[in-house]
């Protein structure tokens, strides 16, 4: 069988990326990355949100190509099911599918304001108040999944696609200095010791590329 590809952006600032990253890894799949270079004008594009279409992750595995991030974590969870991608239990599996759509299809405001950087980091930044209310709801999601089904990961003790969802949020809230009460700042600091994560952020900072327009103070 043909050895998989996943081809990506920018590990510094692209989040899209890092979650179909994570679903490889975490799935077991075995896979060659293929990075585009971020001064190709669609991936610029991409990067400061201004491309209405996301062609990066793209996975292309055993004659198939799947590009959303949503489809792969699908693709994944069918044809490697034992990886447990999605929870076993069934109402837990259709929750973990809801929040997963809901960081997928929304959330615009926050990715606006507060884009992926993993080289910045503030020491106080001010969140513009459309932003606001997409803080909250994400804090929400995290204190009833992690009510719901113990933790640490937010379905339970083992990370799923939930957690590669909203890994970048984690990455977000730690560069802008985002205040966080003790069950979203302890599910921050898992997400972000995993050792999944750690491999990413090593690559990333080591990047030599830069975007000023995403380094810039909003």
């Amino acid at each position: 069988m043909t050895k998989a590809t996943l081809t990506i952006s920018s590990k510094n600032y692209s989040s899209w990326s890092l979650r179909g990253w994570l679903l490889c890894r975490m799935a077991g799949l075995e896979f060659e990355e293929k990075r585009i270079d971020i001064d190709d004008p669609e991936q610029r594009q991409e990067l400061l949100l201004l491309s209405p279409s996301v062609l990066v992750p793209r996975l292309t595995h055993d004659g198939v190509t799947v590009w959303d991030t949503l489809a792969i974590a699908e693709y994944l969870a069918e044809t490697m099911p034992d990886a447990g991608l999605l929870p076993a239990d069934r109402v837990a599996r259709a929750h973990c599918r809801a929040v997963s759509g809901e960081m997928h299809s929304g959330f615009h405001n926050l990715r606006s304001a507060l884009p992926m950087s993993l080289k910045a980091r503030h020491k106080s930044f001010k969140i513009f108040s459309g932003a606001r209310p997409d803080v909250e709801r994400i804090k929400t999601i995290w204190s009833e999944c992690l009510a719901a089904y113990g933790g640490p990961f937010m379905f339970g003790s083992s990370p799923t696609v939930a957690d590669a969802m909203y890994a970048p949020v984690c990455t977000r809230f730690r560069t802008y200095a985002v205040e966080l009460e003790a069950p979203h700042a302890g599910y921050c600091e898992v997400i972000l010791d995993w050792s999944l994560m750690q491999e990413w952020t090593r690559d990333a900072l080591a990047e030599p590329e830069d975007i000023i327009e995403l380094d810039v103070e909003f």
